[in-house]
Order: C-alpha cells, then sequence, then structure tokens
C-alpha cells in the first residue's frame, strides 16, 4: 500500500508562520530597546541565522515526514515558501509599526543611513534633506525588494539545506 506524500506548502506555510512569529518579536523587542531603526549590521545577520535555521528545520521535517527521502526542487519549494509566508508577516508587522507604534520610524531610519555621509561631508546638508524627503516619499517601494529579496535568500538556503539533505528514493 502506497503511503500518501506529504505536501511541501504544509511544511511551508507552518515553518513560514514560526519564522514570521519569532520576526515579529524581535521586532518588538528591538522597538521597546528604542533599536528598531539600527543599521547594525549584527542585527542582519542574526535575522538571517534565525532564518537559516528555521529553514533547515523545516526542510528536516518534510524528508521526517517523507520516510527520510527529499529532493532539491522539494527542498528549493519549502525554503522559497516559508521565505515567503516569514515575509508576508514581516511586511505587516512593519506596517503596524510604520502606521501605529511609531511613523516617525521611516525618518529615523533615514537619519541613520544619511547621517554618517552628512557627518562625514561627503553630501551636503540640502542633498541630506531631499534624499531624507524622497526616501521618506518611496518608503513602499521597500516592501516588493523585501519580498524579492526573501524569497531569494529563501531558494538559496532551501538550496544548500536540500544538497546536505537530498536522499532519492530507490529506483524499485
Amino acid at each position: 500500500m502506497e503511503q500518501i506524500q506529504p505536501k511541501t506548502g504544509k511544511f511551508s506555510l507552518n515553518y513560514g508562520l514560526i519564522l514570521g512569529g519569532i520576526s515579529v518579536v524581535f521586532g518588538v523587542l528591538l522597538f521597546t530597546q528604542d533599536l528598531h531603526t539600527s543599521q547594525s549590521p549584527g542585527l542582519m545577520i542574526f535575522s538571517i541565522v534565525l532564518m537559516a535555521v528555521v529553514t533547515f528545520l523545516g526542510i528536516m521535517a518534510f524528508k521526517k515526514a517523507n520516510e527520510s527521502y527529499l529532493t532539491v526542487s522539494q527542498a528549493l519549494k519549502i525554503g522559497a515558501g516559508i521565505a515567503l509566508i516569514a515575509a508576508i508577516i514581516g511586511i505587516i508587522y512593519n506596517l503596524v509599526l510604520i502606521n501605529v507604534l511609531d511613523p516617525d520610524t521611516p525618518a529615523k531610519v533615514m537619519d541613520a543611513r544619511l547621517g554618517p555621509a552628512l557627518e562625514s561631508g561627503e553630501i551636503t546638508q540640502e542633498q541630506f534633506t531631499q534624499q531624507k524627503e524622497q526616501g521618506i516619499q518611496y518608503w513602499w517601494m521597500g516592501y516588493p525588494f523585501i519580498l524579492i529579496i526573501n524569497i531569494l535568500l529563501g531558494l538559496i538556503l532551501g538550496l544548500i539545506s536540500g544538497l546536505i539533505l537530498k536522499k532519492a528514493k530507490p529506483a524499485y
């Protein structure tokens, strides 16, 4: 009797929700510490490591549910799915942050990004003001990039996990 093969979508959804939930909790912690506008590379590295761990765990869970078999294409689907779900949750949190919790977030982020260039003399005060206003005006354009970058990272993490964990079903 054949067993029903588990669906990659179920694992993508479950682990995407887990990653999204952890990311929101982390975002709220940053907000409470007034670090949500920080441009620290350490925070970005932590986020990528968190994404890698959750993606790897999701792919391992699928492999276990699939009688220890996994193809690279299944791992890619799961990795991209987890990243997509987590990105959508992250964007929703970001919208709540900007529209409810701290409407000045875009201005604070632009200050953090452009401040060092102004202080070092790379840009004038006029350029700073103009770039800050444009950044705030086109803030919404960052959301599609968040989705694209997350999905690309999910594909990369899925590929790496798939290459590590792959195990083909025997032909017999």
